[in-house]
């Protein structure tokens, strides 16, 4: 792969299509009224952008996202899933209040095939519209879609495309305190089945990363298993303090994300997690790629 083609990516993947109508949609999201049930909070990765075109059962991070959508549906009563997408950033925070969502393929420079995968999911305007009694200066817009911030991953989470999926905006300029606070504001939706998905990478060094892939090196620098390592233990032992200073509190925490977009994503899972909770990585496994984490995990 070129430098120049790599650069222009960021991440995303393949499968399948919705066979439900609007209509239907509409029936699923017309009432929402508390649950009794607290549905999860994710943070996940949206995946390696050299598996794209990968068969799910050939990638053991799609498989993983596959295994955990199918038992959230066995157990969970999901009426909508609110995405945080890395690579929807702006100057304030927007939501998608579409119906119909389009796919965007915010990625340039690629053979045609990593352009082939469809996701045909709906939007829910009932429950995106929702968001601005809990967050009254969050902006609403129906000029996004779903980015490969969030339908990469979607698709094997929920490959039938069956359930609502809307996204909110990042705040590009804010500090990491607006972002956790902003995750606190949005609890209540997890009283009424939304499925709230952080979506980013804990290493993301895009410049990094390209310096080795341009000669096909993929193997990683090295140092991302020690700052992957300090981030597990600091999610451990609940110490949020240190992740939402990550710029300061750790000497690889700049080198390790260089700008905001994909780390503040678990800024916002964080902030929804309750005292009682746990956290389960459903995927740990050790990076492909230099320069990155698909470290991912549930909250419940």
């Amino acid at each position: 792969m070129k430098r120049g083609d790599f650069i222009k990516l960021a991440t995303l993947a393949p499968l399948s299509f919705s066979a439900m109508n609007l209509n239907e949609f509409h029936k699923i999201t017309s009432f929402l009224s508390n649950q009794g049930k607290k549905t999860p909070v994710l943070f996940t990765s949206h995946g390696n952008p050299m598996e794209i075109i990968v068969p799910r059962e050939q990638s053991p991070f799609w498989t993983s996202l596959n295994v955990l959508g199918k038992d959230l549906r066995e157990k969970y009563d999901v009426k909508a899933a609110l995405v945080v997408s890395a690579h929807w950033c702006t100057r304030g925070t927007y939501v998608n209040i579409s119906q119909e969502q389009k796919q965007i393929y915010d990625y340039y420079g690629f053979p045609d095939n990593y352009y082939d995968p469809k996701y045909q999911a709906f939007g829910s305007p009932e429950i995106a519209k929702e968001i601005k009694q809990y967050i009254p200066d969050v902006q609403e817009t129906t000029d996004w879609g779903l980015d490969h911030g969030a339908w990469p991953m979607l698709m094997h989470l929920f490959p039938e495309a069956n359930i609502p999926v809307f996204q909110m905006s990042i705040s590009y300029y804010e500090n990491p305190e607006y972002h956790y606070q902003l995750g606190k504001q949005l609890k209540a939706l997890r009283e009424k089945g939304v499925l709230i998905i952080g979506s980013g990478a804990l290493i993301h060094n895009l410049p990094l990363a390209s310096q080795k892939m341009m000669k096909n090196d993929m193997n990683a620098y090295g140092w991302e298993a020690e700052y992957d390592g300090w981030i597990k233990e600091q999610l451990n032992n609940r110490n949020f303090k240190a992740i939402l200073e990550y710029e300061t509190s750790h000497k690889l925490g700049k080198l390790a994300a260089p700008t905001p977009d994909h780390f503040v994503p678990v800024l916002y899972s964080l902030g929804l997690m309750d005292p009682e909770e746990n956290i389960h990585y459903f995927y740990d496994g050790a990076t492909k790629l230099p320069a990155f984490s698909e470290r991912s995990f549930v909250i419940s």
